[in-house]
């Protein structure tokens, strides 16, 4: 079997949401609902276009992160839904959804290779869209169905991870340290404070997504 991630950028209206905000939507289709998880600060754009486009049914909120319950489910509205890419060369959706920075992240599975480039073209045919990463999938287990490095690994907005990489880069989490916060910051271009918020961010990001694999 192949798996491919594609990165479809159109005109969709979490795509939109999502655009310049640093929120992630991840989506997982029940048919006649979806159950959405939505991270960020700056969520409200996101949750007016669910909010007008689906309904809400049930919402619990934690900190930054919420998980939606829609009243309709998001692929009865859309005529142009990703399924139908995918099911014309007979690959399967991998889910969740991702949207996030005006794009929509899809993992998609075949049993060829050329299935998968079947997908591209079409997609391409329509949207602007980019393969992120592609390879062969060795095996399934059932308490590990395809994981990936990059299923796990949180989203983090462009300025967290550059300042996390950043940090990492000029040894800020070498024993001992060899550079400073303050340092960090005047090499992305921001005040002290605003660093250290974007690593204590992308780091909690990073903890809560590996720690239950440890």
């Amino acid at each position: 079997m192949y798996e491919a991630v594609f990165r479809v950028y159109g005109d969709g209206a979490y795509e939109a949401a999502t655009d310049g905000t640093g929120t992630v939507v991840e989506l997982w289709c029940n048919d006649h609902s979806d159950l959405l998880h939505v991270s960020g600060r700056d969520a409200d754009a996101v949750l007016a276009e669910v909010r007008e486009t689906v309904g809400i049914g049930e919402r619990l909120e934690k900190g930054d992160e919420q998980v939606l319950v829609t009243e309709d489910c998001l692929k009865s509205h859309l005529d142009n839904n990703v399924e139908r890419y995918l099911a014309s060369e007979g690959c399967l959706l991998v889910p969740p959804l991702k949207y996030a920075e005006g794009g929509k992240l899809v993992r998609a599975l075949a049993l060829s290779a050329d299935s998968l480039s079947g997908v591209y073209r079409s997609l391409a045919a329509e949207f602007d869209v980019t393969v992120e990463s592609k390879r062969e999938v060795q095996s399934v287990t059932p308490d590990a169905p395809l994981l990936t490095v990059g299923a796990v690994l949180p989203d983090l907005s462009p300025r967290q991870r550059e300042v996390f990489l950043a940090a990492y880069e000029d040894g800020y989490y070498e024993l001992p340290r060899e550079t400073t916060t303050e340092a960090v910051a005047e090499r992305v271009g921001v005040q002290r404070r605003t660093a250290e918020d974007h690593l204590r961010r992308a780091e909690k990001k990073l903890a809560e997504a590996l720690v239950e694999y440890l």
